[in-house]
């Protein structure tokens, strides 16, 4: 185990105390990723302009390089080098966004009844070699449905929404890296098949369309390839609004996932992307609007909010694979992807199905740099400090043995580059979640460094 690992372990051992293991781990988890830092020289991949050809060549030529998880500072789209208007904006092709895309979570599980299995799930589990299969269905992240053939299971999750990002081949990354999350949040780490699910703007001049949809496209496909997977088929209408997503298969054996439902107490939360992807998005949109951009230009610079909408970009687009692998390695006990209800939403949820009588306790906001001050200055608008704020394609929410968080946090860094965070514990309760009142904010990434966004 990391030598910062045991302190934590004697301090874990008083985990009534709530705060003070919490914040000993942080600190002495947060030395280590300083060491670890120093020791790599991240390369930073510099774009060159060569011409594009056509709209695919163009997404090909955007590649920051061979390296999925190069840090590296993307060179923003540019609508003109496709001969679109200077003032072309993906994200005006549709009036919602981040939280607005949501169905209200309580409205949304009073829909979702009628739909729930009338009988027992235990009388429908299916069993192979005497041993029951899961099935798992409406609320969690992806339906596991046990199969008819040699004790396998089918494993299926769907999503889509509405454009985030002005540059569409990361918008199709970012949309495919959110479907595939649900599958990781399991446990399941490989995906057999993925089907594309895209609606073209009616809005849209016939060069917008054949410019941007061929990009969206390439940017869904190249992030099915990274994660292992095929693109083989879909569903392509026309619409007011575009829309972007898909769905992913796979087929699985009994250890190939994880239930999310077996959180003890002295369990840690750990968290494996920071937060602020929808007030770096909304920051950006802001640029272009003075009476909005007045609301936080005391708090931020331009060039504060360009580095925080790369950073959200780069995050969005990040598989959670690596972190879903880990899992199994480390013994995670239930997991979950922060998504559109935020932190906090997705964390009750979990709570709720929880077997044993618990509850989550969260003490750290990791956060991208500048972004909790820009929500500050917003007021309530976001609520990012309470949990609430919308997150696109995010990390995942880990409940961890407290003796194997500090490792699992070590080994993402040391596979990835990306840091992760022991943000909460888990202590006996009634299946709810919490924020406590002042939780520590810590800035993503603490220092800047030039030419690099992490």
């Amino acid at each position: 185990m990391a030598g910062y690992g045991h302190p934590y372990v004697i301090h874990a051992a008083n985990l009534a105390q709530q705060a003070e293991p919490v914040r000993v781990a942080h600190e002495q988890q947060q030395q280590q990723q300083v060491r670890h830092q120093q020791q790599q020289q991240q390369v930073m991949h510099q774009y060159q302009q060569q011409g594009p050809q056509d709209a695919l060549a163009q997404a090909a030529q955007l590649e920051l390089g061979q390296n999925p998880n190069a840090l590296a500072i993307r060179r923003p789209f540019d609508p003109t080098a496709h001969e679109l208007e200077a003032n072309f904006r993906l994200t005006r092709f549709a009036d919602l966004k981040g939280r607005g895309c949501k169905v209200p979570q309580e409205v949304l599980l009073k829909l979702l009844e009628g739909l729930q299995d009338d009988q027992n799930q235990e009388e429908h589990s299916a069993h192979f070699m005497h041993v029951p299969i899961p099935r798992i269905g409406i609320g969690m992240d992806a339906s596991i449905t046990p199969l008819r053939h040699s004790g396998l299971s089918l494993v299926q999750t769907t999503d889509f929404f509405y454009p985030l990002v002005e540059d569409p081949y990361m918008q199709g990354k970012i949309a495919c890296a959110n479907v595939l999350s649900d599958l990781y949040a399991m446990g399941v780490t490989e995906c057999d098949n993925m089907l594309m699910l895209l609606a073209v703007s009616t809005k849209m001049t016939e060069k917008e369309r054949d410019v941007v949809v061929p990009l969206i496209m390439r940017g869904f496909k190249d992030c099915a390839l990274e994660a292992g997977t095929t693109v083989t088929g879909g569903q392509t209408v026309m619409n007011p609004w575009c829309t972007i997503g898909g769905v992913g298969t796979t087929i699985c054996q009994p250890n190939e996932f994880i239930i999310p439902d077996s959180a003890v107490v002295g369990d840690v939360l750990v968290l494996t992307k920071p937060l602020g992807t929808q007030v770096a998005l909304n920051a950006h949109q802001w640029l272009d609007q003075p009476e909005r951009w007045n609301r936080i230009k005391l708090v931020v610079s331009e060039e504060d909010v360009r580095k925080a909408y790369q950073r959200a970009m780069d995050s969005m687009a990040r598989l959670n694979r690596t972190a879903s692998r880990l899992m199994h390695k480390y013994n995670a006990h239930a997991a979950t992807d922060v998504t559109g209800f935020g932190l906090l939403g997705h964390a009750q949820a979990l709570a709720r199905n929880q077997k044993a009588e618990v509850g989550f306790v969260i003490h750290n906001l990791p956060v991208i740099a500048k972004m909790a001050a820009v929500g500050k200055a917003c007021g309530n608008m976001f609520q990012l400090a309470q949990g609430n704020s919308a997150e696109t394609s995010g990390g995942l929410l880990i409940c961890l043995p407290r003796e194997q968080a500090a490792a699992y946090c070590k080994d993402i860094q040391k596979v990835e580059g990306y840091q992760a965070w022991i943000i909460g514990i888990v202590e006996k309760g009634n299946r709810t979640a919490r924020i406590i009142d002042k939780p520590r904010v810590i800035e993503v990434p603490a220092k800047e460094k030039e030419g690099e966004l992490w």
